[in-house]
């Protein structure tokens, strides 16, 4: 849509608000409401004033005014509002420069694309999350100076199943048992369905939607692949949906990476490619039926893993879930159809427009601009320097020796280790001025003081504190 398209539509509607939506640093959609007699055309192009040093990783109190600038085509109605409300995400950029802003993610994402552009190398990257969550009945968590606690309820847990009550049916999911059970085991089919239709009133196409392993309610909704701006903006949209649709029915929903012990954490499997015009870049006559091209992305996103994870899977929590065991893919190198492998190359179909890659390390705790954009920099760094991914290993890792095990490499243990290996290899993600110095310098910074640092000496529990709402 045009600014012109939105005001027709603003009338159509009788829309009464304009909801703003832009994201923060570390991940979170943030937004400011105002009345539709604001909103002209000229907005679309001028934009909104709001203060920079109230949002986390930002600016300084004495440089905090910034501009919001609304993106017309993103305009949606927002179906939770009470109001008749229109939300449309923003890009941000300096009100003195007029130039965007270094540390907005979603102009990281477009620089991203514009040199891959400029590199020859594709005119689209194409992206397909898989983000899992859980959907709880009910959640509480808090820490004091004398105390730590943490409690999720689920009708669906397991942990129920002894429950003396007439309301217990004995239809709890054992642990790592929740993968495609149908109703009334899966209890959360409806509720599945009815985010599934909000998200499509928002042009946001859906493949599927299903119950994950994991027991006490973990779900998945796969959307159709698209490309890696566009694909951004609908992961933030899809977790608006799936947590208001949740409200709805008096639940809650949550990305975090591993919110149950015991049972299969919540990732984002990572599914990539490149065109140009419309020839599929990865397909070819190589291994698993992919291109050298689709080889040397592979070789750079396995040389930078390590450093990506830094992004992809950003929390002290989301290394709960980068553990052997759960189908965590902490072996980092690539394989056909092996889902116990960093990188797999899905095998469904012999088309060339099917082929890619599922790079299996990340999590829903990600921010996807940021995390869709350091993918795409470490493969366009492999294709460049053609890089050797090296032979594949078509075997079941977790039945490797220790001995062959530490000769393929694995991801970070902890935060702190994927901060680090950032620190010391970035300079790829600085290609075309895609992420700043000080983008890379200030996320290392952040993370380590607000939440490395902060967690250290804290009990467990404080990770709900921090990410359950993810």
């Amino acid at each position: 849509m045009t600014p012109a398209d939105v005001l027709k539509l603003i009338e159509e509607k009788k829309i009464q608000f304009i909801d703003l939506r832009f994201m923060d640093f570390p991940g979170l959609w943030q937004h400011t409401t105002l009345p539709i007699s604001e909103l002209t055309e000229e907005s679309f192009e001028h934009g909104f004033g709001f203060d920079g040093s109230s949002i986390r990783g930002w600016q300084a109190i004495n440089e905090s005014d910034m501009l919001l600038i609304p993106v017309a085509h993103t305009a949606r109605v927002d179906p939770f509002l009470t109001h008749p409300s229109l939300s449309i995400i923003c890009d941000v950029r300096d009100p003195i420069t007029k130039k965007e802003y270094s540390r907005d993610p979603r102009s990281i994402a477009r620089k991203c694309i514009e040199y891959l552009k400029y590199e020859s190398i594709a005119d689209t990257a194409y992206f397909g999350p898989e983000l899992e969550f859980f959907i709880f009945d009910h959640v509480w968590y808090d820490q004091g100076i004398n105390f730590a606690k943490y409690h999720v309820g689920s009708r669906e847990g397991i942990w129920g199943r002894g429950q003396e009550s007439e309301s217990n049916l004995g239809y709890q999911v054992r642990l790592k048992e929740g993968y495609f059970p149908c109703p009334p085991m899966d209890t959360m089919q409806n509720i599945r369905s009815e985010m599934v239709t909000e998200l499509i009133k928002m042009g946001i196409p859906i493949e599927a939607h299903h119950h994950e392993v994991a027991t006490g309610g973990q779900c998945e909704i796969d959307m159709r692949y698209q490309d890696l701006v566009t694909m951004a903006d609908n992961v933030m949209m899809y977790k608006y949906i799936a947590k208001n649709v949740a409200a709805r029915h008096g639940k809650v929903v949550t990305f975090m990476p591993k919110p149950l012990f015991q049972d299969n954490g919540s990732g984002m499997h990572v599914h990539f490619s490149l065109w140009k015009g419309d020839k599929p870049l990865f397909a070819g006559n190589r291994y698993a039926g992919l291109s050298e091209m689709g080889l040397h992305a592979i070789g750079g996103i396995l040389k930078h893993a390590p450093a990506l994870c830094a992004l992809c899977n950003p929390t002290t929590n989301s290394y709960k879930r980068l553990v052997p065991g759960y189908e965590a893919p902490v072996n980092l190198c690539y394989s056909s159809r092996n889902r116990s492998a960093a990188i797999r190359i899905p095998m469904y179909s012999e088309k060339p427009q099917t082929k890619r890659l599922e790079f299996r390390c990340p999590d829903s705790s990600c921010n996807p601009y940021l995390a869709f954009s350091a993918i795409t920099m470490a493969a366009i760094d492999g294709i460049r320097n053609r890089m050797d991914p090296g032979e594949p290993v078509d075997k079941n890792l977790y039945e490797l020796t220790p001995e062959e095990i530490a000769q393929i490499g694995s991801a970070p243990a902890s935060l702190e280790e994927a901060l680090d290996a950032l620190e010391q290899d970035h300079d790829f993600l600085l290609e075309g001025d895609v992420f700043t110095a000080d983008v890379i310098h200030y996320w290392i910074k952040y993370k380590r003081e607000n939440e490395v640092d902060a967690i250290r000496v804290r009990p467990h529990p404080y990770e709900f504190c921090m990410y359950f709402d993810i």
